[in-house]
């Protein structure tokens, strides 16, 4: 079994740009604005992926205060949340159906361990089996968590939108597009997300972009 390169330090990061900035100079001139482009590594596992349940339909401070009002409970722990009662969970401030999903996550026994050493569509094609966990979530959580490096996310918008400006399309690529568009930036399409991220929040700094 063949997991593929594992972005684990910026010098990997710095490489794949390296090799995206030789293939076009539209990531040349990118990376020539945005300067070397973040690491984007988070731990795996179980909270991870209870963040993105968390952080789903809602804002980024909401998802954050639901999260600590978990800990704070002492339901950050799988085995703890899967016998938790709903009017705990709903006292952290999650919805009916965030408390289904988030208590389907933490009984479903996922092997985190196995999914480190699993192939990318096999890590992809495991977490989309668990309700709650969609296709965007299962590969930002193999881009960011696992440090897959040949990973995208098409799905996002941030990264339609960035490939709109960067590349002056008439309108934002639709997931399917923006896939195919992809298939040009591996082995290091991972590190081509990292850019495309890079390259959204500065232009959205710069001209006010929501």
């Amino acid at each position: 079994m063949m997991v593929g390169r594992i972005i684990e330090t910026a010098a990997d990061v710095a490489e794949g740009a390296e090799w995206l900035a030789a293939r076009d100079p539209r990531f040349a001139a990118l990376l020539s604005e945005t300067g070397p482009l973040p690491l984007r590594r988070r731990p795996d596992g179980f909270e991870a992926l209870l963040d993105a349940i968390l952080g789903q339909q809602v804002s980024t401070a909401s998802a954050e205060a639901m999260r600590a009002k978990l800990e704070d409970a002492g339901l950050l722990d799988a085995a703890v949340l899967a016998r938790a009662a709903e009017a705990d969970l709903r006292a952290c401030g999650l919805s009916r159906q965030k408390i289904r999903y988030a208590q389907g996550l933490a009984r479903f026994g996922l092997d985190y361990a196995a999914l480190r050493r699993a192939e990318d569509e096999a890590v992809i094609a495991t977490l989309v089996a668990i309700p709650g966990i969609g296709r965007w979530t299962a590969e930002v959580y193999a881009l960011i968590s696992l440090g897959r490096a040949d990973v995208f996310a098409p799905g996002d918008l941030a990264l339609q939108e960035a490939a709109r400006m960067l590349f002056d399309l008439p309108e934002r690529p639709s997931e399917p597009a923006l896939r195919a568009m992809a298939e040009d930036w591996r082995p290091w399409r991972a590190v081509a997300a990292r850019a495309l991220w890079a390259y959204y929040r500065l232009r959205r700094k710069r001209e006010g972009i929501r």
